[in-house]
């Protein structure tokens, strides 16, 4: 059986119009590899259902992958964002939002914006060097 027809035959325990993804349906959207999402399966960031060998994923898997994605984006590390989705798991409410402590908003503001002064830097060295190298040639 193909994961498409494995997708379409789930029965869910959540009730009607429930939509289902395959790997490939969500590599695609998001931009990744399916070894990417294999790999969030190993680090329990995501768990699909299995019919067979085929990997099924949900909306709430969708949406934990979006914040697993986000998060990368904005800095953060698998473990703080394990973390951030396990106080996900246990608040009430369906909505999968990145609940950041003031904390960690402000210690990842100072890390991108040292990150910034350092590339600032170095361009600043390289204009240094290039105008120094045209002059001399």
């Amino acid at each position: 059986m193909n994961q498409t027809s494995a997708v379409s035959n789930l029965s869910d325990d959540r009730g009607e119009g429930a939509k289902f993804y395959t790997i490939g349906d969500l590599a695609r959207e998001f931009g990744v590899t399916l070894r990417t999402l294999r790999f969030y399966e190993d680090r329990g960031l995501l768990s699909p259902r299995r019919d067979g060998t085929a990997r099924i994923y949900d909306a709430r898997d969708r949406e934990r992958l979006s914040v697993i994605l986000k998060g990368k984006q904005l800095g953060f590390t698998l473990t703080e964002i394990r973390a951030m989705l396990a106080e996900e798991r246990s608040a009430d409410g369906p909505a999968m939002n990145l609940k950041l402590s003031l904390d960690q908003i402000e210690d990842q503001i100072r890390h991108l914006e040292q990150q910034k002064a350092e590339i600032e830097e170095a361009l600043e060295e390289l204009k240094t060097r290039r105008s120094s190298l045209a002059v001399a040639a």
